[in-house]
């Protein structure tokens, strides 16, 4: 499990995450209001790829999943985690990400608090009609661990700081692994089953 999951039954409802979701922004939109400190986002995007498996995996998604991403284009941890989320949507046409600021939507972040603090990235999952599903977010565990060997401190790393490739690597597999967790989820539910006959 990673730092924060949850299968959700909290105050995020429907009704809420249909109106955030709404005015959320695809990623490029969501860079380009804040295009001085978008320059680390761009430098990670370049530097990660899916391999094959990942990209098949995505491609085979039959249910759409939603993903509302909370965060802020002047952190650290969004700049090194936010490309790895955009590689996976683009990835898959089952996946619609939409982004917010975290400060700007913060009656909304108040309700995602992590060990009372409004960490970022958080991501909200849902179904094709909002019902909520799961939130993942601040750090995956592939983070954290890389993190802990460099510092045990509370410091946020710099936008733009260097990410070795094999901690893109692991982040990127503990996202996508989140995401299939969900997708499965979606798969395998009755209700929608139901909807779809399947």
């Amino acid at each position: 499990m990673g730092p924060f999951m949850t299968t959700m039954s909290t105050n995020i409802d429907a009704a809420l995450l249909a109106g955030v979701f709404e005015t959320a922004l695809p990623y490029r939109e969501y860079l380009a209001t804040d295009l001085a400190r978008s320059q680390p986002w761009e430098a990670i995007y370049d530097q990660v790829e899916l391999d094959d498996a990942q990209r098949k995996l995505l491609t085979g998604f039959t249910r759409t999943v939603k993903a509302l991403c909370v965060s802020g284009i002047w952190c650290g941890d969004c700049a090194q985690q936010g490309p790895l989320l955009e590689r996976i949507a683009e990835a898959s046409p089952a996946v619609d990400l939409r982004w917010i600021d975290r400060d700007e939507h913060a009656g909304f972040s108040e309700r995602l608090k992590i060990n009372a603090g409004l960490r970022v990235p958080m991501v909200v999952f849902m179904a094709e009609d909002h019902e909520p599903v799961s939130v993942f977010g601040d750090r995956t565990l592939a983070r954290y661990r890389s993190i802990a060997q460099r510092q045990l401190g509370g410091a946020c790393p710099l936008p733009g700081a260097p990410v070795p490739d094999e901690e893109l690597r692991a982040t990127l597999q503990d996202w996508l692994d989140e995401f299939e967790r969900v997708h499965l989820l979606l798969r395998l539910s009755g209700r929608l089953r139901q909807t779809y006959g399947d």
